[in-house]
């Protein structure tokens, strides 16, 4: 993608030209349809691709507006939270998701949780199906409907893990410090993984491949590597909350 100039940035934030910020919004108009596809991909219910990309919208323009040039980040990484927070925010406040899923998945998430902090490294699906007192049919169940609504990612456990308004965003300095911080603390969990989880992680975010191509590598279905996915995030979320004293 070809992005905007520094200089381009520079006169749009001293003059706050409506011409050059409608050339900014056109020209990253297409991260936003990127950013919508990889949420509608993860999620299985009923949900129009363009109400995505109205909420997607609304979160470039909140980052155009809030850009700092002195974050010493592109425009496209610091854009992409902001859209893809701002989805994940329009999905919830309409309600897409049912309240029984979530409480679904924060059992899971904090049995998670408790197990690790007992043993020390990341619980087995056995070890957590004995905790929550569940078959293995009633498990997977589970996981199952977790997956058709899963819609978190790296990008969200990063900014809903940074206690930071978006005031916060543009007068504090350290913010981008904190978010590395909890980038180095999700990168030694992944390595905590199992291989199938922990490869199907590196694929997806690091070299940006969809599931469909990820299933081919691995000989899977595309629904399988959607399950290997969500447990991996919920394992990935369980231990981001033992180790929170690592970034406030």
């Amino acid at each position: 993608m070809c992005g905007v100039s520094k200089d381009k940035w520079h006169k749009y934030k001293i003059t706050g030209d409506p011409n050059i910020k409608h050339e900014i919004i056109k020209t990253y108009a297409p991260l936003v349809k990127k950013v919508a596809g990889r949420v509608l991909i993860n999620i299985h219910f009923n949900i129009e691709f363009d109400d995505l990309l109205g909420y997607g919208t609304f979160g470039l323009l909140d980052a155009i507006d809030k850009f700092n040039l002195n974050y010493g980040v592109k425009f496209e990484t610091y854009a992409y939270t902001r859209i893809k927070g701002a989805i994940i925010d329009g999905i919830r406040k309409n309600s897409w998701v049912p309240r029984s899923t979530i409480e679904k998945i924060k059992s899971v998430e904090g049995a998670i949780e408790k197990l690790q902090e007992k043993l020390g490294r990341s619980p087995t699906d056995t070890e957590i199906k004995k905790y929550l007192g569940l078959s293995t049919e009633e498990y997977n169940k589970i996981i199952t409907e977790i997956t058709g609504t899963n819609i978190t990612s790296f990008e969200d456990m990063i900014t809903k893990n940074i206690k930071l308004t978006n005031n916060d965003l543009n007068s504090n300095p350290e913010y981008m410090v904190m978010r590395s911080e909890l980038k180095k603390v999700l990168g030694k969990a992944v390595e905590n993984l199992n291989k199938n989880e922990r490869m199907v992680i590196t694929l997806y975010y690091y070299e940006g491949m969809s599931l469909k191509e990820i299933a081919t590598i691995l000989s899977i279905s595309t629904s399988r590597v959607s399950q290997i996915h969500t447990k991996a995030i919920l394992r990935l979320r369980g231990g981001l909350s033992r180790k929170k004293h690592l970034l406030y």
